[in-house]
């Protein structure tokens, strides 16, 4: 069974090894044909805490890591700035 990747935009990291990623997904109402969008925010770890308020990164599916978390961080494939990261 392959494993299911997303890319989102990191929307807190306030938990230790956790970030909350935003997906949005995009899709053609089945009636009205206009594209709907749907955001799902999903809890992956981070070991490292490399992750900040803003980062695009992928995040793919794993084990159960708590009651919450089932996704991990792949990959970080945009940073924020380091102004960004000072203010907080």
């Amino acid at each position: 069974m392959a494993l299911k990747e997303r890319i989102g935009t990191v929307v807190s990291d306030k938990m230790d090894k956790t970030v909350v990623v935003a997906v949005i997904n995009r899709y053609p109402h089945p009636t009205y044909k206009k594209i709907v969008s749907r955001t799902t925010r999903y809890k992956a770890h981070d070991p490292e805490n490399t992750c900040v308020l803003g980062d695009r990164v992928k995040i793919r599916e794993t084990r159960p890591l708590s009651a919450h978390k089932r996704w991990a961080i792949e990959e970080i494939l945009t940073k924020t700035s380091q102004a960004q990261e000072v203010k907080k």
